[in-house]
C-alpha cells in the first residue's frame, strides 16, 4: 500500500491522523475570529511574500483573490526546524479515560494529538519536525526531517504513548536528564515544544531548569506546553465520598475526603504554577498553560505565533 494513501491508525486513536487533521481543519475554520488574518485553508502551499524578495514565485492568482501577495512553496524548501518533546510518565496518563476520543482525554492522549496537529501544520508549511518520547529511559529520538515516510513513523511512535499498559507501569522520569541528553543532539537552531505536566520535586525542579536553560544556550526557542487536567488536578473537583488517591508513579497511596483538604490542595498548586511561569519568565521560556479541557486552539495558535517569530 502507498504510504501516502495510508490512513493512520493507533491503538489509542482509531485513526491519529484524520483526528489531528479534524483538530486543524476547525481551528483554520475559526481563524477569521483571530489576529491571524493572513492565513487561510489556501496558506497549504503558500508564504507570506516579504518585501525585497524576489517576485519570480509570487501567486498572482492567490492575490487576485486575497488581495495579499503569497510566493508558492516547494517540496524542497524547509524553513522551520521543530523538535517535539513528550513526557510519558506514568502521571501522564491521567485522568484515566475509557476510550479516547477529541473529547475524552488525559494528558497523553492531549499532548500526541496536539503533536500530531501541529506536525500536520507544519507538513502543510514544508516544515522538518523531530520528536523525543522520554519515560523512565529516552524512549525515542528522531531528528528533524520533513518526509513523508518521516512523518508517518512519527505518528506510529505518538500512537505508541497512548498503550494502557503505560498508565499501570509506574514509570517515573527525570525530565531533566532527557533534555540534557536532547539538548546534546539537536545540532541546528530549532523550535523546541515540550508537552508535560512538570510534575517534579523541588530537587529536580533546579535541574529541570538547568537542562531548559541548555536548551536556550544552543540558541533554540523552547515553549513549555504545561500539561495538566483543570477539573483534576487545578481544581481538586472530586465528591466528597471517602477515596483513595494513589500517586501513579511510586504506588503510594492516602485515603481522605476530599472537601477536607480542596482549599489547602488549592493555595498549593496555585503558588507552585505561579512559581513555574515565573521561573520560565526568568529563562525566557514560553509558559503555555495547555488545559486538557480548553482544546487545541492554543496551542496550535501558539505554535503559528512562534513560527512567524522564527522563520
Amino acid at each position: 500500500m502507498d504510504i501516502k494513501s495510508e490512513l493512520h491508525k493507533t491503538a489509542g486513536f482509531g485513526n491519529l491522523e484524520l483526528l489531528a487533521k479534524q483538530v486543524v481543519e476547525g481551528f483554520i475554520s475559526g481563524m477569521h475570529k483571530s489576529p491571524f488574518h493572513g492565513f487561510s485553508a489556501e496558506f497549504a502551499e503558500h508564504k507570506v511574500y516579504n518585501n525585497g524578495e524576489s517576485t519570480k514565485h509570487i501567486d498572482w492568482k492567490l492575490y487576485a483573490k486575497t488581495d495579499r501577495l503569497y510566493t508558492k512553496r516547494y517540496e524542497e524548501e524547509t524553513n522551520l526546524r521543530c523538535h517535539l518533546i513528550v513526557d510519558n510518565s506514568s502521571s501522564m496518563h491521567y485522568p484515566t479515560v475509557a476510550e479516547y476520543g477529541i473529547d475524552q482525554l488525559n494528558k497523553i492522549s492531549f499532548s500526541a494529538l496536539a503533536s500530531a496537529a501541529i506536525m500536520n501544520l507544519m507538513k502543510k508549511q514544508r516544515d522538518a519536525v523531530g520528536l523525543s518520547i522520554y519515560s523512565e529511559g529516552y524512549d525515542f529520538y528522531a531528528s528533524e526531517k520533513g518526509s513523508d515516510r518521516h512523518h508517518h513513523m512519527l505518528l506510529d511512535q505518538l500512537g505508541g504513548t497512548l498503550d494502557p499498559a503505560f498508565a499501570k507501569a509506574e514509570k517515573k522520569t527525570a525530565t531533566y536528564a532527557h533534555l540534557h541528553l536532547i539538548a546534546e543532539k539537536l545540532k541546528r537552531r530549532s523550535l523546541v515544544f515540550l508537552f508535560s505536566d512538570m510534575f517534579q520535586s523541588d530537587v529536580e525542579q533546579e535541574q529541570l531548569f538547568e537542562a531548559l536553560q541548555h536548551l536556550k544556550y544552543n540558541k533554540h526557542e523552547v515553549v513549555l506546553f504545561h500539561t495538566y487536567s483543570d477539573e483534576k488536578e487545578y481544581n481538586f473537583k472530586f465528591s466528597n465520598a471517602p477515596k483513595r488517591f494513589v500517586d501513579v508513579e511510586t504506588g503510594e497511596h492516602i485515603n481522605l475526603y476530599a472537601d477536607a483538604i480542596r482549599d489547602t490542595y488549592k493555595a498549593s498548586v496555585e503558588t507552585y504554577f505561579k512559581n513555574l511561569q515565573l521561573r520560565c519568565a526568568q529563562y525566557r521560556i514560553k509558559y503555555i498553560p495547555a488545559v486538557i479541557e480548553k482544546g487545541f486552539s492554543p496551542i496550535l495558535t501558539t505554535f503559528l505565533v512562534e513560527r512567524q517569530k522564527f522563520v
